[in-house]
């Protein structure tokens, strides 16, 4: 919704979201999984489905996910290892959706122990199982997204099942299982342009990977030839992703910098994510609040507290369980949320970084100090831009990127090229730009595995992979047949040959 809210009623159909990825199984199971992760319907959603139910369902009745109104198109997205389980989750959700989809591209440790999600993709006859029972049984379309494997042409041949079982969309995550965290690397767009031209023209492909900023999508579509492109981590770090910039703005909601760079502010956007919070999750109104600061205001208003009679746990409480724990999936992701948002501030402003990992689930007021804290800041930093325009300063920007620095190979090259496009001062709303997976390792963030290792020590023969720790001697690491528990390293410790 906070998407959304940066794009006009026509853009807005346009935009096609998708709900986190639920657990099939634990979906059908257990109630207070459904509660606390989809909200179609302010009742909760019985099991096994009542079409009866359904179809004596008032507007009134109906919630968040899936409204017509408010979060259309929609498709509901499933991890699953049991065509059975992934069939009874996807009749529960398809009154409230326009596609069910099976997530294979995860590559979470928990996918692995669960057996799901990018896992799955050497058992190809029970992906096709998967999806061609939804295929046969739902009302609505049944999608798939994949991660691109070892080679173009298995990848290929990995696309063509899934359509085959009966995908109505294909979306293609342009790394492999692999590539996650730190060693994510870059998406490889050319084999989603090999499945392009290689796949039958009616074929629809979503490409996702590496889109950072709103000119990336038409350089995919150029590149990929797909009919449309995801963003995941993009959009949480900024959700104006998809929208373009306003003609005219005040300086209050849009930045533009000196050389012709813009973006939202991170307290503007904060304060649209607390309005949503306040009107649609817990029906109150949002306090009233003054402007936000502009540079060349005469007094600058100070942000005043929150009314006391807007306070949401004064007049409607969020729903709890047995434990007192807040069930609405809205607010126990705020935290979440608002760590992707304000990223580039809280590197900067870690007083307020502290705070916000002390809030508690559904505290209000606490997310509402942290609002004016953030507004604060932000008035900070655009004050100290207007200095040094005044000092007549070039753009230097100031921004953690992550980016290397060193090495002249063609990813690092691009690296460093996206990190200066994408650089904006630490108030705006930005993409987060991850280091290379060679600068992680140097940094410590990254481990390494014992397979990995044998890799390196199969490519450097006559080297030795030392893995350097305070306080130990070096340590040498043998070649190693069977796979093994990855290898931690310090973060002040270092990988060389």
């Amino acid at each position: 919704m906070l998407t959304r809210s940066f794009l006009s009623p026509s853009s807005s159909k346009k935009f096609l979201a998708y709900s986190p990825m639920l657990h099939a199984r634990l979906f059908i199971e257990d109630p207070k999984y459904r509660a606390s992760h989809f909200e179609p319907i302010r009742a909760p959603l019985p099991y096994p489905p009542d079409p009866v139910h359904q179809s004596l369902l008032q507007k009134s009745d109906l919630h968040l996910d899936g409204h017509p109104e408010k979060d259309r198109p929609l498709f509901v997205q499933f991890c699953a290892n049991s065509p059975d389980d992934l069939f009874n989750a996807a009749q529960l959700v398809q009154p409230y959706c326009d596609a069910v989809d099976l997530n294979l591209g995860c590559p979470q440790a928990i996918a692995k122990r669960g057996y799901y999600g990018s896992y799955l993709q050497e058992d190809w006859d029970l992906i096709y199982r998967l999806i061609n029972k939804l295929h046969k049984g739902l009302d609505i379309p049944v999608t798939a997204k994949i991660r691109i494997l070892e080679t173009r042409e298995k990848t290929l041949d990995y696309a063509r099942m899934v359509l085959s079982a009966g995908a109505s969309i294909l979306t293609v995550h342009g790394r492999q299982r692999h590539q996650k965290g730190h060693n994510s690397g870059l998406a490889d767009w050319t084999v989603i342009r090999y499945l392009r031209d290689n796949l039958p023209r009616e074929t629809v492909i979503f490409a996702n990977g590496n889109i950072l900023r709103r000119e990336d999508m038409a350089d995919c579509m150029s590149t990929t030839g797909a009919d449309a492109v995801m963003s995941a981590e993009g959009n949480l770090a900024d959700p104006s992703i998809f929208a373009e910039f306003p003609d005219v703005a005040d300086g209050r909601e849009v930045w533009k910098g000196r050389d012709g760079k813009c973006g939202y502010r991170l307290d503007f956007v904060f304060r649209k994510y607390m309005d949503i919070i306040y009107r649609d999750v817990l029906g109150v109104p949002a306090p009233v609040r003054t402007q936000l600061y502009l540079p060349g205001d005469v007094t600058p208003q100070d942000q005043a507290p929150p009314d006391s009679q807007n306070n949401p746990s004064a007049s409607q409480a969020p729903k709890r369980d047995r434990r007192g724990r807040i069930m609405s999936p809205n607010l126990v992701s705020m935290q979440g949320h608002l760590f992707s948002l304000l990223r580039p501030l809280l590197t900067k402003h870690t007083h307020i970084r502290d705070l916000l990992a002390k809030s508690r689930v559904g505290d209000l007021l606490a997310y509402e100090s942290l609002l004016r804290m953030v507004e604060e800041a932000v008035k900070e930093g655009l004050i100290g831009y207007e200095n040094s325009t005044a000092e007549g300063q070039s753009d230097n920007l100031e921004r953690n990127t992550g980016a290397t620095t060193s090495g002249p190979n063609e990813k690092d090259n691009t690296q460093r090229t996206a990190a200066e496009i994408c650089k904006m001062p630490w108030w705006i709303c930005q993409a987060y730009i991850r280091p290379l997976p060679q600068e992680a390792l140097e940094k410590g963030s990254l481990t390494l595995g014992k397979k990995h290792k044998n890799k390196l020590l199969e490519s450097k023969p006559e080297e030795t992979v030392v893995i350097l720790q305070p306080g130990n001697s070096p340590q040498c690491h043998e070649p190693m047949d069977h796979e093994a528990e990855d290898v931690r390293i310090n973060k002040e410790g270092l990988v060389c040959g």
